[in-house]
C-alpha cells in the first residue's frame, strides 16, 4: 500500500511539474486567428515573418489584407456587429477616437495584468513614446493622449514619423548645408530652382482637403503651433498658424510644376523622379526611395531630422494594432500582438523592410547595416510629437475644413489671416455643437 501511494504521489508530482512547465502558447495551438491589415509596406514585411509566429507558437493566422480606405469601411461594420469576424485588427490613427468612443476596442491592461499572457521580458519602455500615445492612449490629457486618466487600447504596429530626404548628390554639388531649422529649409527650398533650372527645391503635399491640411499641420507643431488651446478654443489662426501657412506657401511657390495639386503620391512621385531636391515627409517612403524598380535616385538620398523651428516636433501617425471588443479569440490575438511588437519581431519585421516601432531596433547594428537611414529615425523620433493634430471624433470635419481652406490660399490668393479666421470660426461652431464647451 505505502509502496502504491508511493508511486501515486511521484506520478502526481510529475503531472504537476509537466503543467507548470507548460508553455505560454500552449493552451491556444490549433487555434485560428482572423486578422485585418492594410495593403501598406509596413504589413507586406509583416507577412514574411508571420510564419515565424506560427512555427514558434502553433497558432495559425488568416489575414485578411484590404486597401486601407476599404479596411476601415470593413472594420466600421465588423466592429459594430455582436460577434465580430476579427481577431485583431491594425487601424489608421484616425480610428482611433472613434472606435475607443464606441467601446470597440479591448482595453489592454487586463492582458497586461495577466501572468499567463504578459512576457516580462517584453520592454513596455523601449517603444516609442510618441507613437504608443498617438497611436494607443485614449482617455488622458484632451482625451486622446497620456496622463494620469488614460488607457492603452492599441500598440503602433506601421507608425510614422517625419524626416527630411535630401539629394546628396545636388546638396554637394551646390555645397548647400542640410537644413536644421526653418529659416534654412525655406531659404534652401527657394535657392535650389536658381541653382538647378527646372528642379523644385521640396516636394510637398499640397491638394484640397486633406493633403493641404497635413501640410500645413506638418509645419505648424515645430514652429510652436496647435490647433486648440487646452480649453478647446481654435488658435489655428495666431501668429503661428499663420507662419505655418506662409511655409507652406513658400514650399509650393518654390516647388516643382503643379506643386499646388499634388497628393501624397504626386510629391514622392516627384522625389524619385529626381524632380524636387528635397523631400519633407514621412518615414514609410524609404524603402520605396532606394528601391531601384520605382526610384530614379537611389543611392544619392541622405536623410536629416524634420527641422526645428521653435521647438522640435516630428508628425506621428500610420498605424497600430488592437484587439476588438466581439473578437472571439482575445487572448491568443494577445499573444500576437505582443508577440510582433517584441524586439525579436520588431527587428524581423524591419529587416524584412517595415517599420519598427522600438528605440532599441532603430539602434540595432544588424538593422543599420542593411539601411542606415534607420539610425537618424531613430534620433528623429525622441522629437516625435503625438499632439502635432488633434485625434477627437469631430476632426474630420474641421480637417477637410482646413484643407479646403488652405488650397484656396495656395491656389486663389486668399489672404493667410483671413482664411485662418474663418476656419477658426467655423471650428468653434462644430467644436460648441459637440458639446466640448458645455463645462465652460
Amino acid at each position: 500500500m505505502l509502496k502504491k501511494l508511493k508511486h501515486l504521489t511521484l506520478a502526481t508530482a510529475m503531472l504537476l511539474s509537466t503543467s507548470a512547465m507548460a508553455g505560454p502558447y500552449d493552451p491556444y495551438k490549433g487555434e485560428t486567428l482572423v486578422v485585418n491589415f492594410p495593403a501598406h509596406p509596413h504589413y507586406n514585411a509583416v507577412m514574411k515573418i508571420l510564419p515565424e509566429f506560427t512555427k514558434e507558437t502553433g497558432i495559425n493566422v488568416e489575414v485578411d489584407q484590404l486597401p486601407y480606405l476599404k479596411m476601415r469601411e470593413r472594420q466600421t461594420l465588423e466592429l459594430a456587429q455582436d460577434e465580430g469576424e476579427y481577431d485583431l485588427v491594425a487601424y489608421v490613427v484616425f480610428s482611433k477616437a472613434d472606435y475607443v468612443y464606441a467601446d470597440q476596442l479591448e482595453n489592454l491592461a487586463r492582458y497586461f495584468m495577466n501572468p499567463k499572457l504578459a512576457d516580462p521580458n517584453y520592454d513596455a519602455d523601449d517603444l516609442i513614446d510618441g507613437y504608443v500615445y498617438n497611436i494607443g492612449f485614449a482617455g488622458g490629457n484632451k482625451g486622446y493622449l497620456e496622463g494620469k486618466t488614460g488607457s492603452l487600447f492599441g500598440i503602433p504596429y506601421g507608425s510614422e514619423t517625419s524626416v527630411l530626404g535630401y539629394r546628396k548628390d545636388i546638396f554637394d554639388k551646390h555645397g548647400l548645408k542640410v537644413p536644421e531649422t526653418y529659416d534654412e529649409l525655406l531659404k534652401t527650398a527657394c535657392a535650389i530652382p536658381q541653382l538647378e533650372p527646372g528642379m523644385g527645391g521640396l516636394s510637398s503635399r499640397a491638394a484640397s482637403g486633406h493633403h493641404a491640411s497635413h501640410a500645413f499641420l506638418l509645419h505648424l507643431a515645430p514652429l510652436g503651433g496647435r490647433v486648440f488651446d487646452d480649453n478647446w478654443n481654435p488658435i489655428v489662426n495666431n501668429a503661428q498658424g499663420v507662419q505655418a501657412a506662409n511655409a507652406l506657401k513658400t514650399i509650393v511657390e518654390c516647388g516643382p510644376e503643379g506643386a499646388a495639386s499634388f497628393g501624397f503620391g504626386e510629391a514622392l512621385g516627384s522625389f524619385l523622379n529626381g524632380d524636387t531636391a528635397m523631400f519633407l515627409d514621412t518615414t514609410v517612403v524609404a524603402g520605396q526611395i532606394n528601391d531601384p524598380d520605382k526610384s530614379k535616385v537611389v543611392g544619392k538620398v541622405g536623410w536629416a531630422m524634420h527641422p526645428m523651428g521653435t521647438r522640435r516636433g516630428s508628425q506621428t501617425g500610420g498605424f497600430g494594432i488592437g484587439i476588438p471588443k466581439n473578437a472571439e479569440h482575445k487572448e491568443a490575438a494577445f499573444l500576437l500582438m505582443q508577440w510582433l511588437t517584441s524586439k525579436k519581431a520588431d527587428k524581423l519585421v524591419a529587416l524584412a523592410g517595415g517599420n519598427p516601432s522600438r528605440f532599441s531596433t532603430h539602434a540595432d547594428a544588424e538593422v543599420n547595416a542593411k539601411f542606415p537611414h534607420m539610425a537618424t529615425f531613430g534620433e528623429a523620433l525622441k522629437y516625435a510629437d503625438p499632439d502635432w493634430r488633434p485625434i477627437i471624433p469631430v476632426w474630420g470635419k474641421i480637417n477637410a475644413d482646413l484643407g479646403t481652406t488652405l488650397s484656396k490660399v495656395l491656389t486663389e490668393g486668399l489672404d493667410v489671416q483671413e482664411a485662418l479666421d474663418g476656419v477658426a470660426e467655423r471650428t468653434k461652431g462644430v467644436m460648441n455643437e459637440a458639446g466640448y464647451y458645455t463645462w465652460n
